[in-house]
């Protein structure tokens, strides 16, 4: 299918911008680009309370608390940027629409980014967090029994690690994964790669680029907590939701780390947005395609937090 036309203008727009390209800039400055991008929300969506606290391990989070009874189930979100870019904020407008219409408590993770922090430190700071929101889940009035995990992109690569650590390491019992066009392995190779390396926002290079940050050497590349999809044994692991977008380099190794998961007997609940690009769900203040993606996942996380 083609672009979606709100995609299309999206695109037209930031070519308008002239921007550098990623890869020729260091990460100190495509941080302060990202930043300048962004800009300021206008009017961040009003929650019971939203918190900022540094836990253990000097891992920063923000708690988000809708209004309702508690204890609340619990979603414990990885923002994305490519283990190298984003903060608690680029995640604060998704986190506050998945808590208010799931009604549960979000807990967004600082984790430390590369290429300060090499793999596997981000990993290791999203584990540790929620295995901190398990153990303090009535400080936080949250419902031990119901805590999943969620990320986008590099987000969506650091939950399905930490689905994979929490199963070996036998702690703490998640009830689901929401994988949002995840990074699932250390590869550059796929249909989805060849067919959309450039031209749709995230580039093949950008990836090269990003990747390059990430690992201290090529051989983590094949670590199970770095590269999901190359884990030898993913059964036994919580059941869950991949989406991912038509017009992405990351489509198929997020549609191979379903199959995947479905051989070894998980549930999988997959869904791809058709015209959509990378990131569009974080995109939902300018497309429908985001509003109507946080939604779906807002029903399936209602549906198995009930």
């Amino acid at each position: 299918m083609p672009l979606d036309p709100q995609v299309q203008k999206l695109l037209q727009q930031l070519a308008q911008l002239e921007l550098p390209p990623l890869t020729t800039l260091s990460p100190s400055q495509a941080r302060e680009l990202a930043a300048k991008l962004r800009g300021k929300p206008l009017r961040p969506l009003a929650l019971a309370s939203v918190e900022n606290r540094t836990i253990p391990g000097d891992i920063a989070i923000r708690i988000y608390t809708p209004h309702g009874k508690k204890p609340l189930p619990v979603l414990v979100f990885f923002h994305g940027g490519g283990w190298v870019l984003g903060d608690l904020d680029v995640a604060d407008s998704t986190c506050r629409s998945l808590a208010k219409d799931v009604g549960c408590v979000v807990v967004s993770v600082d984790y430390r980014l590369a290429p300060e922090h090499k793999f596997p430190a981000a990993v290791e700071d999203a584990y540790a967090a929620t295995v901190w929101v398990a153990n303090n889940a009535s400080v936080i009035n949250a419902d031990v029994t119901r805590i999943a995990v969620a990320g986008d992109s590099a987000g969506g690569n650091l939950a399905a690690a930490v689905a994979l650590m929490a199963r070996d390491r036998g702690e703490p019992a998640l009830a689901y994964q929401v994988l949002i066009y995840p990074v699932t392995q250390y590869a550059f190779d796929t249909e989805s790669y060849r067919e959309y390396a450039e031209g749709c926002g995230l580039t093949k290079e950008e990836m090269i680029w990003f990747w390059r940050h990430y690992l201290a050497n090529t051989a983590d590349g094949e670590n199970p907590y770095a590269s999901p999809l190359l884990a030898e044994n993913l059964s036994q692991l919580p059941p869950a939701l991949i989406i991912t977008a038509e017009c992405d380099v990351l489509r198929d190794e997020a549609l191979a780390y379903a199959t995947r998961l479905r051989s070894a007997g998980v549930s999988v609940y997959l869904k791809q947005y058709d015209g959509m690009i990378h990131g569009f769900v974080g995109m939902a203040l300018v497309l429908d395609g985001g509003k109507n993606a946080i939604a779906d996942i807002a029903a399936q996380l209602r549906s198995v937090f009930k």
